[in-house]
């Protein structure tokens, strides 16, 4: 049975009831053959997690779509984008694909076009479709086409929306047999027909749409060197052991894609070359097969003797997890990636991700356990003790225990899996030639593991030691960044008399995590002192160099240096200093009681102005070149007035540069959002301004604001 759910709000497992008509099916099929798309599928909302469920496929073997049958909302493929952004995602050719969603090109490299459309009512999602085409179509999607698919994944989402009113749960269905085609001229009959292929001197076979022989004539059994019988029912590939390479299923696989005609050489052994040729339609193949001519050109493609290649769904697992892997940056994204591509694939459940620390084991993240299971289980175990997760880690060899009495058998009870699963596969991660890790998949109920399958997911773990190797290294530079960030900008903004202040800081999130931007905020007799400024680099060294100026622009401060000489001052310590890096900045001096302020800025974005009234202007300060360039520079220091209820809007580039983004365009849109919204309290203002900037959301550079708001000044007393 499938669950429908909104993602938030899942339907309750008691209304699963009666059987109704296949509504998911027959909604495909319909649309299907509206738009004349050769294959597509449905997924659903799963009730318990942001996860996208494969419900039914139809044209095509739901192996092809092994990687992406049960898929996070967050995973970035056409699917969950269609679902997240709330309208259809058209990708038209190959080249896009490649572009917009590279894993899913790694794995399915044909020219194809492909549509995916959200299925949910004005109130809730309850799924996603795709439908595909062969490459050969037009690269635009029709507006006719548009307008069909959505308003029919509406009316979808309206009955899924009804049957959950009704506490009617949608039963399993299966998927969709090939469309049938048109019938065969009536003057040619069954047995007519095979004893004409039967005379023909080259070979003939009908494959169906998942690669199996349903009609072999004489020649291509004589062909091949494999009996009619033993051809007949099973995949070709399967059949014929030396056609048993990743490299011709491909070809399979592109022809039922792309629906064009594919074909390639392969050696029959020791030394006959034989030539196949696919020709594909909404049923299956038919292969035509000959001795090649060109033996010549195909000694690049023969397979090698002794290869065993991985089968086809295990390709393309593999290469949508290394893709994924790849992108993982820390632990947390290891253990997403591994929970979405590789637990479904293999049946597991649940899984732990466990890391040797102190001579003692620690939960380094899981999914599908509960916390306190895991803590209990696992967590503190002694590398020494005798337990399945230790000795996997201190031994490298991976243990698979097909049941519960199998694993009590061996171990001690206090170290069996937590309650709730009845097989586990206990996998050490080694990467480097150390062990980093074990990685512990459970199974919901007894399991085995054949040779194939541990020998694949031994292979996997080694995979996904890489990315822990790496993605522990990134998490202690990110704690160490973070840190080091932390401890060289002001833990918090003192409170000044006249004045208001609110800021915030918000790293890149590429690199270290860490970067030169800067603010302060100090008082000085009579008023306040500000400073914002941005160190170039995103490193250790900018990060230091953010901390000598702060301290520096402090210093002079403190020493009563007017704005202008504050920041020459600080410009020949940079040069003096010999650092190799540049940095630009905005120094003022705030004096409320007289409603001004005096600013000297060297290479720094302008800052913005809101008047009471709700105007904004930018103002254009007179400035100096980037500090640690010129030590002769000269900084003219600018007086500007402030109005009692004005706001300031000091920034770093990283709010307002964005690629493809004119700066002016970026100025503008903030000054808009500060003009609506620089009324509100400094503090929401602050998460108001970051919120509503597409370069802050991007965070392709670090981002610092300072927020300043001059109050009322008191009134005199009377008689004064």
């Amino acid at each position: 049975m499938v669950g429908v759910s909104d993602g938030h709000a899942p339907a309750p497992a008691s209304t699963r009831t009666r059987v109704g008509r296949p509504l998911l099916s027959l909604a495909l099929a319909s649309m299907m053959d509206e738009v004349h798309a050769h294959s597509g599928a449905v997924y659903l909302l799963a009730a318990d997690a942001p996860v996208l469920e494969m419900a039914v496929m139809a044209g095509l073997p739901r192996a092809f779509a092994a990687p992406w049958e049960r898929v996070g909302l967050n995973a970035p493929i056409p699917m969950a984008e269609a679902v997240r952004e709330g309208r259809l995602v058209w990708v038209g050719s190959e080249e896009e694909m490649a572009r917009r969603y590279p894993r899913i090109s790694v794995v399915l490299p044909y020219p194809f076009a492909l549509a995916a459309v959200p299925v949910a009512t004005a109130a809730r999602p309850y799924g996603a479709l795709f439908l595909i085409w062969p490459g050969s179509r037009a690269p635009e999607l029709t507006e006719r086409d548009r307008n069909h698919l959505t308003a029919a994944c509406e009316r979808l989402a309206a009955r899924l929306e009804r049957a959950l009113k009704e506490s009617r749960a949608l039963p399993a269905e299966p998927d969709l047999p090939a469309a049938p085609t048109s019938a065969v001229a009536e003057t040619l009959g069954t047995a007519e027909a095979a004893r004409m292929a039967a005379r023909l001197p080259y070979g003939l076979c009908s494959l169906d749409l998942h690669g199996r022989v349903r009609y072999a004539n004489a020649a291509a059994a004589e062909l091949v060197g494999v009996p009619v019988g033993a051809l007949l029912g099973a995949q070709l590939w399967a059949a014929v052991p030396w056609l048993d390479d990743p490299v011709y299923e491909d070809r399979y696989r592109a022809a039922l894609f792309s629906r064009q005609s594919t074909s390639f050489v392969a050696l029959r052994p020791p030394g006959d070359w034989l030539s196949f040729r696919l020709h594909p339609d909404g049923t299956g193949l038919s292969l035509h097969i000959t001795r090649a001519r060109a033996v010549a050109e195909t000694n690049r493609t023969g397979p090698r003797t002794g290869d065993a290649p991985p089968r086809l769904v295990t390709i393309s697992q593999v290469l949508s997890l290394a893709g994924a892997l790849t992108e993982a940056a820390g632990v947390r994204d290891v253990v997403r990636v591994v929970a979405e591509e590789i637990a479904p694939a293999v049946g597991s459940q649940a899984l732990a991700v466990l890391g040797p620390r102190a001579g003692r084991l620690h939960v380094l993240g899981q999914h599908g356990h509960r916390t306190a299971d895991l803590a209990e289980r696992f967590e503190g175990v002694p590398l020494s003790e005798r337990a399945p997760g230790a000795q996997a880690l201190s031994t490298g060899v991976p243990a698979f225990f097909e049941s519960r009495e199998h694993l009590e058998r061996l171990y001690p009870a206090r170290y069996a899996a937590p309650e709730g699963f009845g097989a586990w596969a206990y996998l050490p991660l080694i990467a480097s030639g150390r062990p980093v890790g074990v990685c512990v998949l459970s199974y919901a109920g007894p399991h085995r593991f054949p040779p194939d399958e541990r020998a694949v997911l031994t292979s996997l773990g080694g995979m996904i030691a890489h990315a822990l190797e790496r993605a522990l290294l990134y998490d202690a530079k990110h704690r160490l960044a973070h840190g080091l960030q932390q401890a060289l900008l002001p833990r918090s903004l003192p409170p000044l008399p006249g004045v208001e202040a609110a800021a915030r800081y918000l790293p890149a999130t590429e690199d270290m995590d860490i970067g030169g931007d800067f603010y302060d905020l100090m008082p000085t007799p009579g008023g306040a002192a500000a400073v914002i400024g941005d160190v170039q680099g995103h490193n250790v060294t900018a990060a230091g160099l953010m901390g000598q100026i702060r301290t520096a622009v402090r210093a002079y401060t403190a020493v009563g240096q007017a704005p202008g000489e504050v920041v020459r001052s600080t410009d020949r310590l940079l040069i003096d200093l010999g650092a190799d890096l540049f940095a630009s900045c905005l120094y003022l001096r705030l004096d409320p009681a007289n409603g001004r302020a005096v600013m000297a800025r060297a290479g720094h974005p302008p800052p913005l102005l809101r008047e009471p009234d709700g105007r904004v202007r930018v103002l254009d300060l007179a400035g100096g070149p980037l500090l640690g360039v010129d030590g002769s520079a000269d900084y003219p220091a600018t007086e500007v007035d402030l109005a009692p209820g004005s706001v300031l809007v000091l920034y770093t580039d990283g709010l307002v540069e964005s690629p493809g983004v004119d700066l002016d365009t970026a100025l503008t849109a903030l000054g808009r959002e500060l003009a609506r919204a620089g009324g509100r309290p400094l503090e929401e203002l602050a998460d108001h301004l970051l919120r509503h900037s597409a370069a802050a959301r991007e965070r392709l550079d670090d981002v610092a604001l300072l927020l300043l708001r001059t109050k009322e000044r008191p009134a005199p007393p009377d008689g004064a």
